[in-house]
């Protein structure tokens, strides 16, 4: 079957929950934001938890429902902290923004449109200690006219000044129930057949992470069409790490390169593709044990180094230089 013709808009975005009630296996957490929402009373907040279980969808969600569509551009500033994580970002477009009261508007329909700003800072964990402590003094000087929402997956990462400062919210990883029947629901929007071997495949490869999953079923529909196997999501969930290895075996730099940066514009999780690339070399038959020794070595450093609040993309770089230095160096001494 002909593949569907598909939408450019990604589906994580096209599906992403409009509501606070509607963000999937979070109880907790949707019950007291919900009361919060109620009475416009918003502390600093910060939400963490893994990957893909509804932080951002959350942090967004919030802002549209005490704000609406007309002031939510003027009253949210969203910023990714590993792109923008140093202290000149708090210095001026934070301390900026914190710095500039806004006016108290009635409430309009059920927008409360509260007499404060706030700023939202995903991948907060990613931000460096001078940063933090900057950010703590923006805190506390406009703390009536801005409030701050901290979105991360370390908790342990962020200083106890700020920590202390905020409601905390912690998200739990999605059952694979919880999982299913959302991917069964965008199925169904999208005109997608998927077996039921496939569904339970997707939440395996997925790892709990919704948004992964989502992104692995978009792609598969665009390469296989409306009826997608298990076959079809593990050659997608691989594709794109099989690429990289194979760029860095041809012992090219700028392809590797390229793989690298089609990695990071895509958006993919720079940890999990570790993990498989590792599977990958582990299981390489015409790769030596020295040569495994080496980059399996590269791969637990790179990982260190994410899991300290690193670039993603300055480390898969070193993983891609290292692999073809392991490979194509060992092999001109053998030749």
């Amino acid at each position: 079957m002909a593949p569907l013709v598909q939408s450019s808009q990604p589906w994580v975005e096209k599906y992403r929950p409009k509501q606070v009630k509607d963000v999937a296996q979070q109880d907790e957490v949707v019950r007291v934001l919900t009361n919060t929402l109620e009475t416009s009373n918003c502390p600093h907040m910060l939400f963490y938890g893994p990957p893909g279980t509804g932080k951002t969808t959350t942090a967004l969600a919030i802002c549209r429902q005490l704000f609406g569509p007309e002031l939510y551009k003027d009253r949210v500033l969203e910023l990714n902290a590993s792109d923008e994580r140093g202290i000149s970002v708090v210095r001026t477009k934070i301390k900026n923004f914190a710095a500039f009261a806004v006016a108290s508007k009635p409430r309009q329909g059920s927008y409360p449109c509260p007499p404060f700003k706030v700023i939202i800072l995903d991948e907060a964990d990613s931000m460096t200690e001078d940063a933090q402590n900057a950010l703590r003094r923006t805190m506390e000087t406009y703390s009536k006219v801005t409030r701050f929402f901290f979105i991360c997956n370390y908790i342990s990462r962020i200083i106890e000044p700020l920590a202390s400062r905020c409601a905390k919210f912690r998200f739990k990883p999605l059952s694979e129930d919880i999982m299913i029947t959302r991917v069964q629901h965008i199925c169904q929007e999208e005109g997608l057949a998927l077996e039921p071997e496939a569904l339970s495949t997707l939440s395996s490869i997925s790892q709990g992470d919704l948004r992964r999953a989502i992104t692995y079923l978009q792609s598969a529909a665009r390469l296989f069409g409306s009826s997608i196997t298990s076959k079809d999501l593990i050659s997608v969930s691989g594709e794109v790490v099989n690429s990289f290895f194979a760029a860095c075996r041809s012992g090219n730099f700028d392809l590797a390169n390229k793989e690298v940066n089609n990695v990071i514009a895509e958006g993919y999780p720079v940890s999990q593709m570790f993990s498989q690339l590792f599977e990958i070399v582990v299981g390489a038959d015409d790769v030596s044990d020295e040569q495994k020794a080496r980059i399996c070595r590269k791969l637990g450093e790179a990982d260190k180094r994410l899991v300290d609040g690193s670039d993603e993309y300055l480390q898969l770089l070193d993983v891609a230089s290292s692999t073809i230095r392991a490979i194509c160096n060992m092999q001109e001494e053998f030749s």
